[in-house]
């Protein structure tokens, strides 16, 4: 074989590795990134059905106690522990006789 002919086959040959190694190392990092996240998710799955947990036990008793606030200002006063008002006290000038102007 001839000096040029080899080296054109090196040179070829480098190329095509170069980019097939590049490929296969790009194809190597996503399927370790996937296999990663296909494990993470039952973490986070779990994570986010414990926050869906909280919030909805936090509105329950939120509810609750709007319930219980509405129910009671819907009964009213209660009229029989309720005092008397207070009657008005007489001036000085009505005791007198004095009639004001």
């Amino acid at each position: 074989m001839e000096l040029p002919l080899v080296a054109v086959l090196l040179a070829v040959g480098l190329f095509l590795g170069w980019g097939v190694g590049a490929q296969y190392a790009r194809a190597r990092r996503g399927w370790n990134d996937y296999k990663a996240a296909k494990n993470a998710v039952p973490g986070a799955r779990r994570t986010a059905w414990l926050l869906v947990r909280a919030v909805t036990t936090k509105v329950g008793v939120i509810a609750l106690l709007l319930v219980g606030a509405v129910a009671y200002a819907a009964v009213g006063p209660d009229h029989e522990r309720a005092e008397p008002a207070p009657s008005p006290s007489p001036t000085a000038s009505a005791k007198a006789g004095v009639k004001e102007r």
